[in-house]
């Protein structure tokens, strides 16, 4: 019987993929953009203007992706923690 070894080479198991990074991004714009729509759309605005501008920067991380997944985000400079469970979307760095 022979044992293998874990290099350190390769992801552990609490490592997100690229693959899963991606897709939790995706998820997490998508949510952002639906609550700025809903809130957008709220009653309560002057009925000939064209509506409000929302005031949200950043909501909670969809639940179906784990913790480590938004802790990975943050490290790279794609998300924010703004506390309480709540992430705000960095912007890119704009281009001169």
């Amino acid at each position: 019987m022979t044992t293998v070894e874990p290099s350190g080479s390769g992801p552990t198991p609490d490592t997100p993929t690229a693959e899963e990074l991606r897709k939790a991004l995706k998820a997490f714009k998508k949510r952002l953009k639906l609550a700025r729509l809903d809130d957008e759309s709220r009653l309560g605005h002057g009925a000939m203007t064209g509506g409000g501008k929302s005031g949200i920067l950043g909501i909670q991380a969809p639940r179906q992706y784990p913790q480590a997944v938004w802790d990975e985000l943050v490290k790279q400079g794609r998300l924010k923690y703004a506390g309480q469970g709540v992430y705000e979307l960095v912007k890119p760095p704009e281009h001169r």
